[in-house]
This record gives structure tokens, C-alpha cells and sequence, in this order.
């Protein structure tokens, strides 16, 4: 059990810092403003540049990391209801409910990032006759954001696992020892007779 949630911890790990670097790189490669040219009035050239594959890159990354840790350690709510005063159910309850929201928003972000910087060549200016790019930070946020929901859901699954070991052996642990019983033979309950002449030995002449 210990050498299967090492090996699930190294590799979600392995996926979670993958996409935030891949979210990085689509950060440092994105379309900055001073690198959009206009040719004619109404039109905006964008150059080329890998944030586009990075971002959708980092997306995909983020959402199979997030489908393996809940898959391996299954869905929280669908599990019978746990004493809330157990530590391990309520780290994993805390664990399992903000890593998913932190999953949506950088999963969002990346998308996001991604479209926006999704223009090549001559396209028409809009928003007033100005030309667009991705804001700085939304490509870090979503890669900041996946490292935070993959790290909680490592915690999730951990927490689980050790929940799930405590109430398959805490209860069981005293199943093997037998409570042992003072054995009493039965008394029996009819009369001794003793010979007369072995009662008349043991008087004191």
C-alpha cells in the first residue's frame, strides 16, 4: 500500500509540475503588445509564437493529473458519511473541495490564455479599433493555480488512503486475540460418602 501511494504521488507530482511549467513557458512566450504591428487601419499583426500549444498543452496536463489523483482515490461524496471529528476525513473534505475549485480556475486561465493568443497573421482590430493580446499573469496564475490543486489533491489522496488503513485495521486489530475466560469445572452437587473405618482413623485417640 505505501509503495502504491509513492508511486501515485510521484507520478500526479511528475503531471502537476509539468503543466505549471508548460504554463510558464506559455507565459514567457505569449504575444506582448509591442510586438503586434498594423499594416493597414483596421488590421493587426500578430507573430507566431508557442504560448497557443504551451497553454492547451498545460490544460490537458492539468486535467489528466486531476482525473488520475480522483480516480485512484475516488470521489469523497460518494463515500458513506465519515465522523466529521476524524482529522483525516476533514483534511481530505478541505483538501478534496479547494483542489477541485483551484483545478477549474487555472484550468480556465490556460483556456483562456491559449484562445486569446490564438491569432496568426493579419487579423481585424477590435474593441474600438485597438489590438488584443493575453494579459500578463493569466498564464502564470494558471500555472501557480495547478501547482496549488495538484498539491491538494496529494493531500486528498494521502489523507484518504491513511483514513481508509485506519477503519480497515483499527476495528479489526482485536478480531486474532481471543478473550480469554476462567475455565471452572462444574461442581457437582451429589453427595460424598466416606467409609466409616477412614473417618474413625483420623480421630485422636
Amino acid at each position: 500500500m505505501e509503495k502504491r501511494m509513492v508511486l501515485v504521488c510521484i507520478a500526479v507530482g511528475f503531471l502537476g509540475l509539468l503543466s505549471a511549467a508548460l504554463g510558464f513557458g506559455a507565459e514567457a512566450t505569449r504575444v506582448k503588445t509591442s510586438e503586434v504591428k498594423t499594416s493597414i487601419p483596421g488590421e493587426c499583426i500578430y507573430p507566431k509564437k508557442p504560448a497557443l500549444a504551451l497553454g492547451l498543452s498545460a490544460a490537458v496536463t492539468l486535467m489528466m493529473a486531476q482525473a488520475m489523483i480522483n480516480t485512484i482515490a475516488g470521489c469523497l461524496c460518494c463515500k458513506k458519511q465519515r465522523n466529521s471529528s476524524e482529522t483525516n476525513w476533514t483534511l481530505a473534505l478541505i483538501s478534496f473541495i479547494v483542489s477541485w475549485v483551484t483545478f477549474i480556475i487555472a484550468f480556465l486561465l490556460l483556456l483562456t490564455g491559449a484562445a486569446l493568443n490564438d491569432q496568426r497573421g493579419e487579423e481585424t482590430m477590435y474593441f474600438g479599433g485597438y489590438c488584443y493580446v493575453v494579459r500578463p499573469g493569466v498564464f502564470a496564475g494558471g500555472a501557480l493555480l495547478s501547482l496549488a490543486s495538484i498539491s491538494l489533491g496529494i493531500v486528498y489522496y494521502v489523507a484518504v488512503s491513511n483514513f481508509k488503513s485506519t477503519q480497515t485495521w483499527g476495528p479489526q486489530s482485536n478480531q486474532g486475540i481471543a478473550m480469554g475466560q476462567p475455565v471452572i469445572p462444574p461442581q457437582s452437587t451429589q453427595p460424598v460418602f466416606v467409609h466409616e473405618d477412614t473417618y474413625n482413623r483420623r480421630q485422636v485417640p
